[in-house]
Order: structure tokens, then C-alpha cells, then sequence
């Protein structure tokens, strides 16, 4: 019975293929597909089974609409020790990004929460609206000591959602409050929302942007960050942060063989000319499930170039895919690692953007001073009403 079941399903299989979806992108997203998580269980694959009316509707992706969850966050800072990070506190009021980088290494995160690191990350985002509140709370701690927060490292906080939420602003205002130090890193024009609290607190020493630039190829840019601003927007945004007397650096990342790295020089001088005082540069990094996600956008928008754009990464990853080691995950290995290197640094000694020496170079924290508690669930139309307690 069993091998009479087997000749009929193969059978069945040479008359009836399975379909594999083919990769195609989807308008407005960076991810080609909802790749599964290395947490989940039982795969799935998409296929075309030959029971639609329409073949092509096999084909035809769903729209993945934005959604956005609050979520009531239990902590708000995290910490971290690795060397190669300027900064040991970094702060993201939001889960998942909606501007949708394919090279995000933000979005295996998504697997943790047993969504998918493809669409899933970019679609399916959470809002920390407590942020604010579990900030003021953790600066009040008697034991706290002020170190550079950096904001928008995992998700960009400005991303499209923030213009409702307002959670970066919320926390904004707490840290220009307490005098405490902040660099926010970007690719959003909405930065600019927020210089009338950002100017005062870079006069007083107190703050400093950086702006990512990939690319200034307005093509590539549209499938690399599908959401994220133009290059040319972003450009603007380093000249009125720069106008408004804030320090500006420009975050050439992530250097792509053959799809951006060819751009170095040029990114460098036009950030320069746009007012951009400093610069840094991390080559492309492919940790767990950025790695197929990556290379199934590279067959969907370079397919000619696929192949040739991951053996330069291996020769950069001592012939591997990705490697973690601290001493090289942010700049890679070898000879083409090397003339990357060179290549930057001299355009960067050539334009001076050595003056800013690093994001967090010159931001005061002798000047904290804590903030006032406001008892959970009131809000802050309270916090006068508690400050004579805060003297005992």
C-alpha cells in the first residue's frame, strides 16, 4: 500500500512541479521575503500548488501593512562591553523599523519575539510609550552614574511612526532636563523636529548627531532603504543640524563591494560640503539572518553581480560569510579591508573630517542633575507637585 502511494505521489510530482516562489521586491520594502527565525520550529516554504484561477496569483505578494503595538517596556537602557562600540549605554524607544535596510543587524531581534527578521521586522513594529517614564525613573536612582546614551543604534528613532508616537522627543526632553549627554544616530529628516532641543543641550556640550549616509545613488538607495530619506534629504538634514550649531558626523555604513563601496570618496565630500565635521565607516556585516536576507535582496535587485559582491565579502571575512571577533566584524580582514581602509581614511585626512574625533569627543557630563520622580501613571503635569518631596 505504502510503495503503491509513493509511485503515485511521484507521479503526481512529475505532472504537477512545485513552483517555488521566485524572488521579486516588493514596492516600498527592503526584505524580498518573511524569512523564518532560527527560533521557529516547522518550516515553511511558498508555492504555487496549481490550484489558483490564476497562475500569477500564486505570485502575487501580499501587502504587508505597517502595524504598529504598543508595548510597555520593563527596562529602557542597555548596556554593553564590546570594544569596538563608542559608547556603553544605548537607548531605542521602538522594536523593528519600518524604513526597512536589508543590512540591518537589528533584525534578527525579531526572532526573539518569534516574528520574522525579513518583513516581519520592517512591518511589524513595537513602541516602547513608556520610555520616557522608565528613563526619568532610572536617572533618578541614587546610584546612577551619567555616561553618553546613545540613541537610535538598533532602530532608527525617527523612524515614520515617531511623528505620531513622539517617544524620542519624550526622552529628549528628559535628558535636556537633567543636562545629560546624548548623541542620536539617523537616516530621517524628522531629526530636524527636534533641534530646539537638540541646539541648546550641543551648545551647552551636551549633544551630538551622526546622519548615515550608504549611498548618494537615489536608485540604490530606494531597494537598499526603501523608507529612510533620500540622499540628497539627508544631505540637508547634516547642513541645518550643522546651521543650528549642532556637531555633525556622517556614517558611511555599511560599505558594500561593488554596490557602494565605489562611492567612498564621493559620499566623504559631499558630506563634508554639506557641513559634516567627522566620519566613520563600517563595512557590511551579515550576522545570523541578515545573511540569507542580504543575499536573496542581492539575487532580486544585482543578480549579475551576486556572486562577485559575496566572494569579496568572504576574502574580507577570512572566507567566511560573517565573523563576530571584535577586532574585526566592523572593518573586516585582509587586502581589500585594507585598501577600504586606506581609502577612507586618506580622503578623510584630505577633507579634514578628523576634527570631530569620534561622536561622543567633548560631550559633558559633570553638568547631570537628577530628575524629578513622577509617581507611575500620573504623567508629567505632576512632577512640580512632587518636588518639595524630593528634598527629603
Amino acid at each position: 500500500m505504502e510503495q503503491r502511494q509513493r509511485t503515485i505521489d511521484r507521479e503526481y510530482s512529475a505532472e504537477h512541479p512545485v513552483q517555488v516562489r521566485p524572488l521579486a521586491a516588493l514596492k516600498g520594502r527592503g526584505a524580498v521575503t518573511n524569512l523564518q527565525g532560527r527560533y521557529e520550529v516547522n518550516g515553511r516554504e511558498a508555492f504555487h500548488d496549481g490550484w489558483e484561477a490564476e497562475a500569477g496569483a500564486a505570485f502575487g505578494a501580499a501587502p504587508f501593512k505597517t502595524q504598529v503595538t504598543d508595548e510597555i517596556a520593563k527596562s529602557i537602557l542597555s548596556r554593553n562591553a564590546s570594544p569596538d562600540v563608542p559608547f556603553n549605554v544605548s537607548l531605542n524607544p521602538y522594536r523593528g523599523c519600518e524604513h526597512g535596510c536589508i543590512y540591518c543587524f537589528a533584525r534578527p531581534t525579531h526572532s526573539y519575539l518569534g516574528l520574522s527578521p525579513g518583513l516581519d521586522f520592517e512591518s511589524r513594529l513595537f513602541a516602547k510609550v513608556n520610555a520616557a517614564e522608565l528613563l526619568r525613573r532610572e536617572l533618578a536612582r541614587p546610584g546612577y552614574k551619567p555616561e553618553h546614551i546613545a540613541i537610535g543604534v538598533n532602530t532608527d528613532a525617527y523612524q515614520p511612526c515617531e511623528r505620531e508616537k513622539r517617544l524620542t522627543r519624550e526622552v529628549l526632553e528628559v535628558l535636556s532636563e537633567c543636562r545629560h549627554p546624548v548623541g542620536l544616530i539617523t537616516k530621517s529628516a524628522l531629526i530636524e523636529r527636534d533641534i530646539d532641543l537638540i541646539a541648546p543641550m550641543a551648545a551647552a556640550g551636551h549633544a551630538c548627531a551622526a546622519i548615515t549616509l550608504t549611498t548618494l545613488d537615489s536608485e540604490i538607495s530606494r531597494t537598499l532603504e526603501p523608507r529612510a530619506a533620500a540622499p540628497a534629504r539627508r544631505l540637508r538634514t547634516i547642513r541645518t543640524l550643522t546651521d543650528a550649531g549642532i556637531p555633525v558626523s556622517v556614517s558611511v555604513a555599511p560599505i558594500i563591494p561593488f554596490v557602494t563601496e565605489p562611492e567612498i570618496e564621493r559620499i566623504l565630500e559631499a558630506a563634508r560640503d554639506a557641513g559634516a565635521v567627522g566620519a566613520h565607516y563600517v563595512v557590511l556585516r551579515l550576522p545570523f539572518e541578515v545573511n540569507p536576507l542580504f543575499r536573496e535582496w542581492l539575487e532580486a535587485h544585482f543578480p549579475e553581480r551576486a556572486a562577485r559582491v559575496m566572494n569579496r565579502v568572504r576574502e574580507m571575512r577570512g572566507g567566511k560569510d560573517y565573523d563576530s571577533d571584535f577586532s574585526k566584524r566592523m572593518h573586516g580582514e585582509g587586502v581589500w579591508a585594507d585598501l577600504i581602509r586606506q581609502r577612507f581614511n586618506k580622503t578623510v585626512d584630505r577633507l579634514g573630517l578628523g576634527g570631530f574625533g569620534g561622536r561622543f569627543a567633548g560631550l559633558d557630563t559633570s553638568q547631570f542633575r537628577r530628575p524629578l520622580v513622577v509617581p507611575a501613571g500620573t504623567g508629567k503635569a505632576t512632577a512640580k507637585a512632587t518636588a518639595q518631596l524630593d528634598l527629603f
